[in-house]
């Protein structure tokens, strides 16, 4: 599987939250709400999630394998930073 598209759908310019993307594989399947959030060195990719009855994050979607994650948050890095220069 490879990413075929990046769309960021929202930037914030306050918080740590810095933007939400969906990412498309293979043209064939689509996953929303992928946050972008600006860690204390790096930036951090985070799946889509639930909170639990106990509060705690439960990720939806998410690669199995470390090629397509890797794959995943290099795209929507890039796509962010080259909306940055404008």
């Amino acid at each position: 599987m490879h990413v075929t598209d990046v769309k960021m759908r929202r930037s914030f310019t306050e918080g740590n939250l810095l933007a939400v993307f969906s990412v498309v594989l293979d043209d064939e399947l689509a996953l929303h709400d992928i946050k972008l959030i600006k860690g204390r060195e790096k930036y951090i990719v985070a799946m889509p999630s639930r909170i639990g009855a106990d509060g705690s994050h439960r990720d939806i979607v998410h690669p199995i394998k470390a090629e397509l994650r890797g794959e995943i948050e290099s795209k929507i890095i890039q796509q962010y930073e080259s909306s940055q220069q404008t």
